[in-house]
């Protein structure tokens, strides 16, 4: 599983047209083949920060994802959004080789 977190600065003057743009982005990306989950919100302390969690069965899900229309149309149209640049965006993939309940009891 291929597990990715980002967290997007969205300029406070275009909020409600990038929420919407995120919306539709998140809608769109849990239809596709491959996607365990694929979550969007704002944060808590700071509403103009987007945060992305998503989870894909594997490496080729993910791009699979990253070669669709509504991805790219969101890619190229995110710097209009950004509070900032491209470079404050903060992305983190990683492998998860086995997943595990952490509510799980010990004794199951």
């Amino acid at each position: 599983m291929i597990v990715v977190h980002a967290s997007v600065p969205i300029d406070p003057d275009r909020r409600e047209e990038a929420l919407e743009r995120v919306r539709d982005l998140a809608e769109r990306t849990r239809a596709e083949d491959g996607v365990i989950d694929y979550a969007a919100t704002t944060d808590l302390s700071d509403p103009n920060v987007v945060r992305f969690f998503e989870q894909y069965e594997d490496e080729a899900a993910l791009d699979a994802h990253q070669r669709t229309d509504h991805y790219r149309e969101w890619a190229e149209a995110l710097p209009e959004f950004l509070d900032g640049g491209v470079e404050d965006l903060d992305v983190t993939q990683f492998a998860v080789d086995e997943a595990f309940d952490p509510n799980a009891s010990a004794a199951d």
